[in-house]
């Protein structure tokens, strides 16, 4: 009985995961198509001059400029160094890495196939307040002789970068074979960035959603199932809190971490919760040693102090904010769906659009030999290698689970 009832959840857990999958394909492909058109078309050589030091200008130049370079979280770590170093504001600089990681329309997508509007709302409105809090706690704790000691050893430490050397505006480009290359290029250069974050995580979500029951999430997360009308304010920073603290444990990036968001959603963490679950993909630990890396580990705590204070404020005024508009979601309790996981309905055909375009740009690409570019600019280390080895395993774990599937029927 006991090997009888693992294998119905272990076939749960695969399948689900899959489902998962399954649901998020288009949206993946549909956010990484629109995020390379962008990072191709748009000209950004002299961005890093726009943001000068901390102003209404040069934060909201710092915020545009992350959106429209929405990566991964190691790409925009790299990213801010380089414009931090080459004379960028501290701030303007903070502002382009949480809009580059929050402010992003391939996220906001996969928020909307798993969670709902009032999250996607959540998650854009949300980053710009997280700007602004960050914004408000270095005006606050000054840490202007701390930041000139680190740019000052950024330089000589690393020297000047070249300059990118872009010189063709958008409209050439359009017309341009090349740039659609590099088009499709970026396109699975982005997929080869998160390939192990979504692989861990999904597969992650779907063994939480079978083999974790309800009252785990009722004994972490205070007030889980209640509503979130009817969480008092201390229930409602604790699941803000632990939210983050969840995240730092599955050091998984902010793609693959939204169907695990969806599973706290499923069993009740509040409103604030989830949202400051999501925020979290800048604080947890291979972030940390990432900043501590460029910066040293002064900066990168002072960074992590300051991101952290952020987002708990931010989730803070997200949740009661909506609860005065009314906009708060229903509460929701239960995992996995049930029913047909992989139906012929709008998400079949959808996909099987997108994939089609997908191989339309992988001839594209593979016509034409990139010198390529590495995006994670010094992480494959010990947690890139982590995250492959356990990619790996969870390749096996759901092909062991198909067989199973396969075998029982």
């Amino acid at each position: 009985m006991e090997t009888s009832g693992f294998s119905q959840l272990y076939q749960e857990a695969v399948l689900t995961s899959l489902e998962y999958f399954w649901k998020a394909l288009w949206a993946f492909i549909l956010g990484y198509i629109v995020s390379s058109l962008i990072q191709v078309f748009v000209t950004r050589d002299r961005m890093q001059k726009a943001m000068g030091e901390a102003g209404q200008g040069s934060v909201a130049l710092g915020t545009f400029f992350g959106f429209i370079s929405s990566s991964c979280s190691f790409a925009a770590l790299s990213t801010t160094k380089s414009l931090f170093k080459k004379g960028a504001g501290f701030v303007p600089a903070i502002a382009f890495l949480l809009a580059s990681t929050n402010l992003v329309i391939e996220l906001g997508i996969i928020i909307a196939v798993f969670l709902g509007w009032q999250f996607v709302v959540g998650e854009y409105v949300g980053g710009i307040l997280l700007i602004l809090f960050a914004w408000l706690f270095v005006r606050l704790t000054r840490p202007q002789g701390l930041i000139k000691k680190v740019r000052r050893r950024l330089r000589d430490r690393e020297g000047v970068d070249e300059a990118d050397g872009q010189t063709m505006d958008w409209q050439d480009k359009l017309q341009s074979r090349q740039s659609w290359r590099m088009v499709a290029r970026q396109y699975f250069m982005e997929w080869a960035m998160v390939w192990k974050d979504v692989t861990v995580g999904f597969t992650i979500a779907g063994i939480i959603a079978a083999f974790v029951p309800p009252v785990f999430f009722q004994t972490l997360f205070i007030g889980a199932g209640q509503g979130s009308d009817s969480l008092s304010f201390g229930a409602v920073l604790e699941n803000i809190i632990v939210g983050p603290i969840a995240a730092f444990l599955t050091f998984i990036g902010s793609m693959g971490n939204i169907p695990l968001a969806a599973i706290l959603y499923g069993n009740g963490v509040s409103f604030g919760g989830v949202m400051a679950f999501i925020f979290s993909d800048l604080v947890v630990f291979p972030v940390i040693r990432v900043n501590a890396k460029y910066y040293g580990w002064k900066l990168a705590l002072y960074i992590l102090a300051m991101l952290f204070v952020a987002l708990v404020a931010t989730s803070l005024v997200l949740h009661y904010g909506f609860s005065l508009l009314g906009w708060l979601p229903p509460v929701t309790t239960g995992g996995s769906s049930q029913g047909d996981r992989f139906a012929l309905d709008y998400t079949f055909f959808l996909n099987l659009a997108f994939l089609a375009i997908t191989g339309l740009l992988a001839g594209l690409g593979w016509s034409n030999q990139s010198k390529g570019h590495d995006h994670h600019h010094g992480s494959q280390s010990i947690v890139e290698r982590v995250l492959f080895w356990l990619a790996m395993a969870a390749y096996l774990w759901l092909a062991g689970g198909l067989l199973t599937v396969v075998l029982g029927r």
